[in-house]
């Protein structure tokens, strides 16, 4: 029942290919940035809190070739719709919407006064979107990497995920935090990355046990960032704030949000309350992790999904019943912990579990979910990998030339 993951290699042999059939030319650059899940921290990227994401074994990629003009002609496999953008000047909120992401990051670049050539490129990605899995922040991130080479530049990898994280504020409209790109751009193979959102620090933290795994089973329920439902939180947790007085959510504890609350209306305080919890459950898991207490850090994750659930309302049906059959299945039948993972209103979870009965796992979840809602989710397994980076072209083995 698990699905596996597009290996590297096919996917630029794809990209490779799609871009020769389509422009008649061969790639001279390939680039690539993965997707991400989170462990547990969602939702407080944006509250100067601490998130532990980790990049996924899935990725965009995209192949491309100087093509002497002041255009960028672009085409992707997930869109037939292609996109034709004009590199010498101003970028604009255009269609096809895909193609706003890329806007985005070509404008960073311009705002930091570097010229952008025309190129040929195709774009194929083993990420399904709005799976919660960040493929937006991994579109945006290989374009950067793209560009640093075409451009011959390296901006390191902190000012190319606030480069993203600009790109996907202002052309996608969507406030997110900076967990995505981050995890995107410093991801590390068998590393968790614990981030500081206050500081824009990281911490790598071990994830190196082959007997654990991270089965992530995506609803197939979509969701859309930027119809409103995401913003409205952030500003409920501005207003949260606002009302505690404090300058910053790191400063705030559960006292201070319940003393507090005769100036909230019951959904801010119900959102301040999500927010020092999680703030504080994710410390918690990584030194859970990190002393091998995995009941404590089943624990937490279960109790970050509720929090999601009842407090900050991000939560759906189908997600709630994928946690709730992990957490049926147990410690006895190989689960550790599960929760939703990304923005919510759809998307996937997470389930920390032993490897070795990963495909039984996946198996139980698909057979409940299906019988619940008449279709299967899409269940694979995935541990750590490495951030974004440039890949030779060499074929049929794909080497990092390096990471940007």
């Amino acid at each position: 029942m698990l699905t596996p993951n597009t290996p590297l290699p096919a996917l630029v042999s794809e990209a490779k290919d799609e871009l020769q059939s389509r422009f008649g030319v061969s790639a001279s650059i390939v680039a690539a940035a993965p997707g991400r899940v989170n462990l547990i921290g969602e939702h407080i990227d944006y509250c100067d809190g601490f998130v532990l994401p980790f990049a996924i074994e899935r990725a965009v990629v995209i192949a491309a070739v100087p093509n002497g003009t002041n255009e960028a002609r672009i085409a992707t496999a997930f869109d037939s719709e292609g996109a034709v953008i004009p590199t010498g000047t101003t970028q604009e909120i255009s269609t096809p919407k895909w193609s706003n992401y890329l806007r985005g990051v070509i404008h960073g670049f311009q705002q930091r006064g570097i010229s952008i050539p025309g190129f040929d490129a195709f774009i194929v990605s083993s990420l399904p979107g709005g799976a919660g899995l960040s493929s937006s922040a991994a579109l945006e991130c290989a374009a950067a990497t793209l560009l640093e080479e075409l451009t011959g530049t390296e901006l390191g990898s902190r000012e190319k995920a606030l480069l993203a994280q600009k790109a996907e504020h202002d052309f996608a409209e969507v406030p997110c935090g900076i967990m995505d790109q981050f995890a995107s751009t410093f991801g590390k193979e068998d590393q968790l990355i614990l981030i500081d959102c206050r500081s824009g620090e990281s911490e790598m933290v071990p994830f190196a046990d082959p007997a654990l795994t991270i089965l992530v089973s995506n609803t197939k329920v979509s969701h859309e960032l930027s119809d409103g439902g995401y913003a409205e939180r952030r500003k409920n947790t501005e207003d949260g704030l606002a009302a505690t007085g404090k300058s910053s959510w790191r400063d705030v504890t559960m006292t201070d949000v319940e003393a507090a609350r005769t100036g909230m209306d019951q959904t801010i305080f119900r959102r301040s309350r999500h927010v020092v919890g999680e703030i504080d459950r994710t410390i918690g898991a990584v030194e859970a992790l990190k002393r091998g207490d995995f009941p404590e850090l089943g624990r937490l994750m279960y109790e970050s999904h509720n929090s999601l659930r009842d407090d900050f309302e991000v939560s759906c049906p189908e997600l709630d019943h994928l946690v709730a059959t992990a957490a049926e299945i147990g410690r006895q039948g190989g689960v550790i912990g599960a929760r939703m993972t990304g923005g919510g209103f759809g998307g996937s979870t997470v389930t920390l579990c032993d490897a070795e009965k990963a495909e039984a796992i996946a198996a139980a979840l698909v057979k409940s979910y299906e019988a619940e809602f008449g279709f299967a989710p899409e269940i694979f397994a995935s541990r750590p990998a490495d951030g974004a980076r440039l890949l030779t072209l060499s074929s049929p083995q794909v080497d990092i030339v390096r990471m940007l």
